[in-house]
């Protein structure tokens, strides 16, 4: 998806194209010649739809998902498949294939695993860089470069090699800290790659990617938003098909994973009301948690110290934020969980052909359904609804707190019932289990050194009422929601002004873009934070007791 954005920050037009995806158990696979394509489309979408031209554009940044993506020394794909299709370059983030790689680097209790709460999950670069070393030899030797998908949009925009702090430090084990005097805005671009663990690439069986000052996973990294290169390729920019449509040499700034752009682009949007004028600005932005609401859900928050926080991604230095450490916890399906109990439904095809004929979404005829069904059922408020429906949401294994990733997901209450009104049932449930998870990872990481206490929501989730408002009584905190709901699009936009010296700093112009919107407030009623503290119980609860029954099972097993 592409995003034209004014000096102000407002979206003047956005556009998506479709990219392909094949799926094939715990494997998920993309081609990145099939995501360049898509984006030259989306940009030439969104510069018509705003009726901009081309050369009016002063600066691009590129944010995309943390997919690993293999090329050889001629730029062209290398497979990582199992088909053998060359087209099917990119290991997409969410692949789970290599969770017995993850586990064999976890045992080497390597000093950088403190750096990502303390092991490494099956969705970073190394476990997955492992398992092509381990399954696809040939794919091994003919690849490059190995670069997270942002990094390589980059450089298929501008021919810069440069890395990114935030996607090589979160997740490719980069300790960005080793630039910790080179913050000056004139001394940071391109920086020589000096906060690689070699020990650690050797011990896990890696060493190869050393070779050559670390050429094949990069020998040069910059701060988010620094100029790449000379800006924008001849071939790059060039109006043909395939490519942007956009002036040659147009400013491209350092990358962004895509949650990352969307707390670069909603961090700071924090109404004046909330602002608190007498604090220290550089402490108040401590006290905030982004959550990006997407297929999965992303937690970042930032602090001036490092904070070692067991199950949760980090700490990792200037990875979003300039000087400010970035906590990053995580849920790994939330957005694709309710697509997967809504669509898995028997009521699910009637409820769809409804919302497609009164041009409305599933979502917003469940959300109503809710609202009739609290007078119906007699209900003292719309969580009470789900007294009797427990969900742990952890279908894609647990991310955070708990970093397990052979957790399953767990749905207590279930009867014969195939009604609409039961699948919206299930579906409030389910988003209180996503909630209930977000509560968690707040306490946890509250209980480690950070002082959260207002939430920041963007995302697709976050146009949801039902889900946001759930949120906020189960996390007791409120959430608001910024101006542009866009903000993984404005987030890459700043990079780019960044990138075109429109301001002098990415914390600048995210205070100067960044806007807030609605607030959305927890209940006042006590009754609703009772109820949801005894559903949070057994929400805690529920993982206990699917730990005892593996290990019973395992006991049978033996």
């Amino acid at each position: 998806m592409t995003g034209l954005f004014d000096e102000n920050g407002k979206l003047l037009g956005s556009a998506s194209s479709p990219i392909q995806i094949w799926k094939d158990g715990d494997c998920i696979e993309q081609s990145s010649t099939d995501i360049w394509h898509a984006v030259c489309a989306a940009v030439k979408s969104a510069c018509s739809l705003a009726n901009v031209d081309g050369k009016e554009v002063v600066g691009i940044g590129f944010a995309a998902t943390c997919s690993l993506v293999a090329i050889d020394a001629d730029g062209s794909p290398v497979t990582v498949s199992w088909s053998g299709d060359p087209r099917r370059n990119v290991i997409v983030w969410m692949d789970h294939r290599a969770v017995k790689q993850a586990e064999k680097i976890n045992a080497s209790n390597s000093p950088v695993l403190q750096y990502c709460g303390g092991s490494l999950s099956p969705e970073m670069e190394p476990p997955k860089l492992l398992w092509v070393k381990e399954n696809l030899k040939e794919s091994w030797s003919m690849t490059f470069r190995w670069m997270d998908l942002s990094d390589w949009l980059s450089y298929r925009a501008t021919g810069d090699d440069t890395r990114s702090l935030c996607t090589t430090v979160c997740k490719w084990t980069y300790l960005g800290h080793a630039h910790l005097d080179q913050l000056n805005e004139t001394d940071t671009r391109d920086m020589e790659a000096s906060g690689w663990d070699d020990d650690f690439w050797e011990e896990i069986g890696l060493g190869d990617l050393v070779d050559g000052h670390h050429a094949k996973i990069g020998r040069s990294v910059a701060f988010p938003g620094h100029p790449l290169g000379s800006g924008l390729t001849p071939a790059a920019a060039q109006a043909r098909h395939f490519e942007l449509g956009l002036q040659v040499g147009t400013p491209v700034g350092t990358s962004l994973i895509d949650a990352h752009a969307g707390g670069v682009g909603v961090m700071e949007s924090v109404p004046s009301s909330e602002s608190k004028s007498e604090a220290d600005k550089n402490e108040e932005i401590c006290h905030r948690m982004v959550l990006v609401c997407g297929t999965s859900t992303c937690h970042m928050a930032v602090s001036r110290s490092k904070l070692f926080i067991p199950g949760v991604w980090g700490p990792f230095w200037s990875a979003m934020v300039p000087q400010y450490w970035l906590t990053e916890g995580g849920q790994s399906a939330t957005g694709a969980l309710l697509d997967y109990i809504i669509e898995n439904h028997v009521a699910s095809p009637h409820l769809a052909n409804r919302a497609a004929s009164q041009a409305t979404t599933v979502f917003s005829l469940l959300n109503k359904m809710l609202e009739s069904m609290i007078e119906e059922q007699n209900s003292p408020f719309l969580s009470a609804l789900t007294k009797d429906l427990h969900v742990l949401p952890d279908f894609h294994g647990n991310r955070s707190p708990i970093a397990d990733p052979s957790a399953k997901g767990m749905f207590c209450g279930l009867t014969l019932d195939t009604s609409e009104k039961q699948l919206a049932l299930q579906y409030l449930a389910t988003v209180q289990g996503i909630a209930y998870g977000t509560r968690h990872i707040v306490e946890h990481c509250n209980a480690n050194g950070h002082k959260i206490d207002t939430l920041l929501a963007c995302g697709g989730l976050a146009k949801n009422s039902v889900y946001v408002q759930e949120h906020a009584d189960i996390i007791g905190y409120p959430i608001i929601l910024p101006r542009e709901n866009e903000s993984v699009l404005l987030g890459s936009a700043i990079l780019g002004a960044v990138a075109a010296k429109k301001y002098p700093s990415l914390q600048e112009a995210m205070k100067s873009l960044n806007a807030a919107g609605q607030v959305v407030y927890p209940s006042k009623d006590p009754q609703v934070k009772k109820y949801h503290d005894a559903k949070y119980k057994i929400f805690r609860d529920l993982y206990e007791k699917q730990l005892s029954y593996r290990s019973i099972m395992a006991e049978a097993l033996v």
